[in-house]
């Protein structure tokens, strides 16, 4: 059955297409009310026309489908389908780890809590999203203060010799010791935790005023005065949310900027009528596929900018004839009803439409998540604009305490869209930044680095390793330094790997991480902000292997794979992070491992330029290796040794050892 054929025979009902090129890989994605009707229009003769959507039809050869009961379904499908095959025709979110979240691992004997920004299905329980990103850290230091959760990344499954300095420093309940806690009073913490992240905090207050009470008959006066403590933290907390929850609703905002086929989008959070965080996203090579079914005929994009090269539309920019007055300045139906069939092609003079853009971003971003602000403002209006909001308010009912329906609103004028044309214009700047190749501010990479890699503390110092031989033979390593924003060549280090034999290079990089940071004890000298391994798993394991046995411990630990250029941060090893190749994070990054490349490797070139100019040398009589050494710092090659004739060959080595050497190589 060809493919026109397999198109007849699709059902008329609700469900997702996926099309399929030879090699069987899904290249596009998409959802319809109607199967049959929304696949055969591929192949209408106008539709061709298109070149990109020509593309798409060229390449697919197969069509597959699923039916579901309803156009909501078919729309959750869709965004799982399109985030799990990745398919290059639909326009897909390359930072899928926008929103921190507190992670409290119940499902370990000791649970900890994280940020994280991946969520799965581990038995974990996950708290958020938080805004800005240093709320979610601010938070965890709370608890580690007061609740004496750690956030470690020690192996709690068996017992240690001694607790870290956490525990001292009252930060931590000492779970990796024997007889430091019980599992009683570990739960106990564990409850308390979790009825803070839940958002309960009467519930927690009336239960640590009870024990509280119990602690001060029982004449435990410490105890009783933590427990006052933590009601005096807990009721705090309690009022600021309050104050913010009267300010005003729950908003996120976007805006975009599209100039020469590249695209940057902002998105402001407003949390209690406050912007609270600002996100970036940006595509550079967004999907060949220009499909208005996403773009309702009564969507109206953007005029386009005049007086730059290329296409550039703008948020700000925004033509509303056409629209009637809705009651809150918004696209609601009466509007659509309204709107006139509009040819994107004919208004953009491109195949970029925002209407279907959105429309994806929207899905990705908030499908599955277990928290929506109530409001989304968007610049454009879209066709299944409805269905999601119905969804997303489903998906509230499901999983919030108090549910609230999720509206998605166009503002035509007023407060709202000068947020929208706000978020337009830092997308603009945003673009520049990214596009232009300005130089970002120093700090600002360093705020992005800490936020990316889940740091404690804003980077100062990174401290990278690689480890550099040929088969085995003459290897080395090497350590090089960033600190405050440049190389410091001063502090770089070369090591001679003496314990490992053969080719091991986890072996190398356990000896020579053990006798860095060693020394750094004994001399009592700092740690670094971050450790950072040119490798994969295996040498960040090695690495982290070799801090442990100096009972090193919580020092943060990341490690950067050669070809993929992934990055994986020892304890959130499942969680690897692939960072936008115009990053200025990842440039720091391969900046510092690429010099650590080349310092092992020119390292390693000399140590084998020496052991090969030294062979023929020590083949001489009389001649020993502190000879051969002397000849080839004093004279540069064998070539020079050579050429150079008794006399000279005398100024360096003994009359008898220089007539040895003219004769050897006479002959």
């Amino acid at each position: 059955m060809d493919l026109l054929e397999k198109i007849r025979s699709i059902p008329t009902e609700p469900g997702v297409y996926l099309y399929k090129n030879a090699e069987g890989d899904v290249i596009y994605v998409g959802k319809a009310k109607n199967l049959r009707s929304r696949v055969s229009s591929y192949f209408h003769e106008g539709r061709w026309e298109d070149a990109k959507t020509g593309t798409l039809v060229r390449e697919a050869v197969d069509v597959d489908y699923i039916v579901v009961a309803n156009n909501k379904e078919a729309l959750a499908l869709e965004n799982n389908l399109i985030k799990q095959r990745k398919p290059r025709f639909n326009i897909l979110l390359r930072d899928d780890k926008t929103y921190p979240y507190v992670k409290l691992t119940l499902g370990e004997r000791w649970p900890r809590v994280y940020v994280t920004r991946r969520l799965r299905k581990d038995g974990s329980d996950y708290y958020g999203p938080y805004f800005p990103a240093n709320l979610a850290y601010r938070i965890t230091d709370l608890i580690h203060r007061n609740f004496l959760i750690p956030s470690c990344k020690v192996d709690l499954t068996r017992f240690h010799p001694r607790p870290c300095l956490q525990y001292y420093i009252k930060r931590c309940l000492g779970p990796c010791v024997k007889d430091l806690t019980t599992a009683d009073v570990y739960q106990e913490a564990v409850r308390d935790v979790k009825l803070f992240l839940e958002g309960r905090p009467t519930d927690l207050s009336r239960s640590l005023q009870t024990r509280m009470a119990q602690a001060a008959e029982s004449q435990e006066y410490e105890r009783a005065a933590r427990y006052r403590d933590l009601i005096s933290t807990v009721e705090q907390l309690q009022e600021r949310q309050r104050m913010a929850a009267a300010e005003g609703d729950d908003a996120d905002v976007f805006g975009y900027h599209f100039e020469n086929g590249m695209l940057a989008v902002n998105l402001f959070h407003m949390r209690g009528g406050k912007m609270v965080d600002r996100r970036e996203f940006f595509w550079e090579d967004l999907p060949d596929i220009a499909s208005s079914e996403y773009l309702a005929p009564n969507c109206h994009p953007e005029a386009p900018f005049s007086g730059v090269e290329g296409p550039m539309h703008s948020a700000g920019i925004v033509a509303s004839a056409g629209f009637s007055n809705a009651a809150d300045n918004s696209i609601g139906p009466s509007a659509r009803k309204e709107r006139g069939p509009q040819d994107d092609n004919e208004i953009f003079g491109t195949t970029f439409h925002p209407g279907e853009f959105f429309s994806a971003l929207l899905k990705q971003l908030y499908i599955g998540q277990p928290h929506v602000p109530r409001n989304l403002y968007v610049p454009v209006d879209f066709e299944d604009r409805e269905a999601l909001e119905d969804l997303l308010s489903e998906q509230q009912a499901d999983k919030s305490v108090r549910p609230t329906r999720v509206h998605i609103l166009v503002p035509l004028r007023g407060d709202k869209r000068s947020l929208i044309d706000l978020a337009g214009n830092n997308a603009k700047q945003s673009y520049d930044q990214r596009f232009r190749v300005l130089k970002p501010n120093a700090r600002k990479i360093q705020e992005e680095l800490q936020e990316a890699l889940s740091l404690p503390e804003l980077p100062k110092r990174i401290e990278c390793f690689d480890i550099s031989h040929i088969q085995g033979a003459e290897t080395v390593a090497s350590m090089v330094v960033w600190e405050d924003g440049r190389m410091k060549k001063s502090d770089y280090r070369k090591f001679i790997i003496r314990t490992v034999e053969g080719v091991d290079d986890f072996a190398s990089m356990r000896e020579v991480v053990t006798r860095r940071y060693k020394r750094l004890q004994q001399e009592k000298k700092t740690m670094p902000s971050l450790v950072l391994i040119d490798g994969g798993l295996g040498q960040l394991h090695a690495a982290a292997e070799a801090l442990e046995s100096i009972e090193i411990i919580n020092q943060p630990l990341a490690a950067i794979a050669k070809r993929e250029e992934i990055l994986y941060v020892y304890g959130q090893e499942k969680d690897p992070i692939a960072l936008d190749h115009h990053s200025p994070v990842l440039h720091l990054v391969q900046l510092i491992r690429d010099e650590a490349h080349r310092f092992a490797v020119t390292f390693h070139r000399k140590r084998r330029q020496m052991r090969d100019r030294s062979t023929e040398l020590l083949e001489i009589p009389g001649v020993g290796a502190s000879t051969t050494r002397r000849l080839l710092e004093h004279f540069g090659s064998v070539q020079a040794v050579k050429q150079a004739d008794t006399a000279a060959l005398s100024a360096v080595v003994t009359r008898v050892q220089a007539e040895a050497i003219r004769d050897h190589f006479r002959k």
